[in-house]
C-alpha cells in the first residue's frame, strides 16, 4: 500500500483497526522519524525537527498493530502538524 493511502487510512473516522506494523512504521519513516529498537518489542521514534518523540510495543505474532496503538499515533501525528 502507498504511503498516502496508508496516511489517508490513518485520518479515517474511527481509527482504522487493520493496520500492519510495517505499514505504520513506514508512515512514521516517511514522515522523518528515526526509529531506535529498545528491549523486546519496544521501538522509540523520533523526529528531530519537531523533537516529538513516541514510544511504541512492535506488535508480535500477529503483524497487526493494537487499535489502542494506532489512536496513539493518530493524536500524535495530529498534535504535531502531521496529518490533520
Amino acid at each position: 500500500m502507498g504511503q498516502q493511502k496508508i496516511i489517508d487510512k490513518l485520518c479515517t473516522i474511527p481509527v482504522p483497526a487493520n493496520l500492519k506494523w510495517r505499514e505504520l512504521r513506514a508512515v512514521l519513516l516517511h514522515f522523518g522519524y528515526v526509529e531506535f529498537k529498545g528491549s523486546g518489542s519496544r521501538r522509540k521514534f523520533f523526529h528531530e525537527e519537531k523533537n516529538a518523540l513516541i514510544s511504541l510495543h512492535a506488535p508480535h505474532t500477529s503483524p497487526d498493530v493494537d487499535k489502542g496503538c494506532i489512536a496513539d499515533v493518530v493524536a500524535h501525528l495530529k498534535e504535531h502538524g502531521f496529518i490533520s
